[in-house]
């Protein structure tokens, strides 16, 4: 299972995940949130993964897909709060993690 906290505050799209991103359940990534950040055209996302217990190819295929549509509005992409259980699985996507959200938040303000 995968709960998704979405919060949208001066331009910026937090997505804190808690469970497991998987096969499953990767369709919430993609059939709900990429359709709204291409709609809204969202330039800045956090993903904060905390609580995220374990992601497999399809979860990763997920973030790579909202990568790319936030790069098409000329956006970044960051993770925080990224255990180390899953971090090794998270390199390939080459993005930038930082140690927390209040530090993302700084780099994004405009």
């Amino acid at each position: 299972m995968l709960k998704m906290d979405l919060e949208y505050q001066k331009g910026i799209l937090f997505i804190r995940l808690d469970g497991n991103l998987n096969r499953k359940n990767s369709y919430k990534i993609n059939n709900y949130l990429v359709p709204v950040i291409t709609k809204h055209k969202i330039k800045y996302v956090i993903y904060n993964l905390d609580k995220l217990k374990s992601i497999d190819e399809s979860g990763i295929d997920a973030l790579l897909n909202t990568k790319c549509k936030v790069r098409k509005n000329k956006g970044k992409i960051f993770l925080c709060k990224v255990n180390n259980d899953i971090s090794w699985k998270l390199k390939r996507l080459r993005i930038k993690i930082l140690s927390s959200e209040k530090t993302i938040y700084k780099i994004c303000e405009v």
